[in-house]
């Protein structure tokens, strides 16, 4: 069973990325996604969330209008498209499968986390 993130790279501000968080072992299907990101020297934060069906999503209000969580079912992937990127976004991100298969935006309540990919905003 293991999540992997990647997508990460270096991109000026007012620029875009999409992460993606791809599944093995396991059925994305089954679970809830939310993504985090952690910058340096700060705690773990909660970016969004998606629920198992895809059909509900949540955001941090920071990102909300800027960022978008969705899901493919038939590539058992996960993807954040991060647009109008602002230097504060610098981080590395992590995504994360929940069994309750719920929107979740509390890190302990996952089950499942990816290693992590690096994003960086700078001009």
């Amino acid at each position: 069973v293991q999540l992997q993130a990647f997508g990460g790279g270096y991109v000026q501000p007012g620029g875009s990325l999409r992460l993606s968080c791809q599944a093995s072992g396991f059925a994305l299907a089954d679970y809830g996604i939310g993504w985090f990101r952690q910058a340096p020297g700060k705690e773990r934060e909660f970016v969004a969330t998606i629920n198992f069906t895809g059909g509900s999503t949540y955001y941090h209000d920071s990102v909300k209008g800027r960022f978008t969580i969705s899901r493919d079912m038939t590539k058992n992937t996960v993807f954040l498209q991060m647009n109008n990127l602002q230097t504060e976004d610098t981080a590395v991100y992590y995504c994360a499968a929940n069994s309750h298969g719920s929107l979740v935006i509390t890190d302990e309540y996952y089950d499942y986390w990816g290693q992590g990919t690096l994003v960086t905003v700078s001009s």
